[in-house]
């Protein structure tokens, strides 16, 4: 064993795991990427998945034919169905861990649906259990399809305030790209990226091209077209240093990001 390893095992086994000594000893490690080629990509279940066959389909066409070049981790959103979970359960003042479990439904419909549309293709869709065969999915077709949703059902971390769930898809689909070390993070929304107001209600909204986390807060942009959470995991993260949000009701725009152009509006931890 290393120096480094070797002081490793013996912190671990004389301190807390929260030693400010231990914590510097683990970062010191180096990096290991486990699926460095893949890219994440988020298919929006509002934005999207909920306008049926008029926006999915074209999706659908590019992801069969990106494929051919490209590694794809493809998460699905959950949408209107959940948000009209959400209201009725917070009505009821149950708990966030409910509403989480009921959200991770609605994102498991849709990515059986999704499914079901590439499964000629070979494309099949796993549960969050079958994360662990993702990388035999990529090795023979490519592709894969998973539920957005992060699996804390009702260990979710209550948000400070209300019960809606904070770690929701957005959420979920960047944690699998960080933590398989995957090389980009696409969200594929109805938009054509952050903007300084709503643009379906501000006329006055001014497209932001490029941002990072802390010039989102400063502006007070940082819940305007991703979870709030995933900013704080952006900025915390080892691998995937910004995502890309795109307007996918553009055709070719996922194929250009895919490609590494600059679509829509990235977003930079630093």
């Amino acid at each position: 064993m290393s120096a480094t390893t070797t002081e490793l095992e013996a912190l671990l086994m004389q301190r807390s795991l929260s030693d400010p000594q231990l914590v510097a000893a683990t970062e010191a490690a180096s990096d290991f990427r486990i699926l460095p080629d893949a890219t994440v990509i988020k298919i929006g279940g509002q934005s999207m998945i909920d306008r049926g066959r008029a926006a999915v389909y074209p999706v659908v066409e590019e992801i069969v034919a990106a494929r051919k070049a490209h590694k794809l981790l493809i998460g699905t959103g959950a949408g209107t169905r959940a948000r009209h979970l959400y209201s009725i359960a917070a009505g009821l003042r149950l708990p966030a861990g409910v509403l989480s479990q009921l959200g991770a439904s609605v994102a498991d419909q849709n990515a059986a649906m999704l499914g079901q549309l590439l499964a000629k293709h070979g494309i099949s869709a796993v549960s969050s259990a079958g994360l662990s065969s993702v990388p035999l999915f990529l090795a023979e077709v490519n592709a894969v399809i998973f539920s957005g949703m992060p699996p804390y059902s009702l260990w979710m971390r209550p948000a400070a305030e209300g019960v809606i769930p904070p770690y929701r898809t957005d959420a979920g689909c960047f944690l699998v790209a960080e933590q398989f070390g995957c090389k980009a993070m696409i969200y594929v929304k109805d938009e054509n990226g952050l903007y300084t107001a709503n643009p379906k209600t501000s006329k006055n909204a001014t497209f932001i091209p490029k941002i990072s986390v802390a010039e989102m807060k400063a502006k007070g942009l940082q819940d305007s077209i991703l979870e709030f959470p995933v900013l704080d995991l952006l900025t915390a993260a080892r691998h995937v240093r910004e995502v890309q949000i795109i307007n996918g009701l553009v055709p070719g725009n996922l194929t250009r990001a895919l490609a590494g152009e600059h679509v829509g509006t990235i977003i930079t931890a630093s």
